[in-house]
């Protein structure tokens, strides 16, 4: 039997290269659509239902801080259990243990809500995290904005130390 390791899946599930990091596919886009005039007024037009992708972090990787307007639902499926790194609109941080061992504190799913910065990382550097994430209203681009590193400091000067590690720019 073939192992399983990031590059096996890259190449089997047919991932490409994420603008914040890792690696994704999208597997579900729904046909139908919420109108924009019955969507949440940070909506710049109408969205699908819902969307769903394949998400891969490699080792040291790390998907940097980004937020969205949109619920965001994390599902593990193989490899290290990872972290998502939660700061909340509030400026409280929320880590989110993402991994098949229940008893130490890790989950199969777990939301992001709506607006909150979040980053993830893999917790066994040697590995990779298989994850898939659900969005709905449905994923768009012009929902998404990538973290920027003083931005995010003067907001949330608390979390200085994790914004310089989870940030690029």
């Amino acid at each position: 039997m073939l192992t399983k390791n990031a590059g096996y899946w890259i190449e089997k599930l047919g991932l490409q290269k994420h603008p914040e990091g890792g690696y994704y596919k999208e597997t579900y886009r729904s046909d139908e659509e919420i109108a924009h005039e019955n969507l949440p007024k940070r909506f710049s037009g109408r969205r699908n239902f819902s969307t769903a992708i394949y998400f891969l972090l490699v080792g040291t990787e790390f998907s940097a801080l980004h937020r969205i307007k949109s619920d965001e639902l994390w599902h593990f499926y193989a490899g290290s259990s990872l972290t998502i790194h939660v700061v909340e609109q509030s400026g409280n941080y929320r880590p989110i243990k993402l991994g098949e061992n229940l008893d130490e504190g890790e989950a199969f799913q777990a939301v992001v809500k709506a607006g909150d910065w979040f980053s993830a990382t893999v917790n066994n550097p040697q590995s990779y995290s298989l994850v898939g994430c659900t969005v709905a209203p449905g994923f768009d681009f012009n929902d998404f904005e990538l973290g920027k590193r003083e931005e995010l400091i003067k907001r949330y000067p608390q979390h200085q130390s994790l914004i310089e590690k989870m940030t690029r720019v």
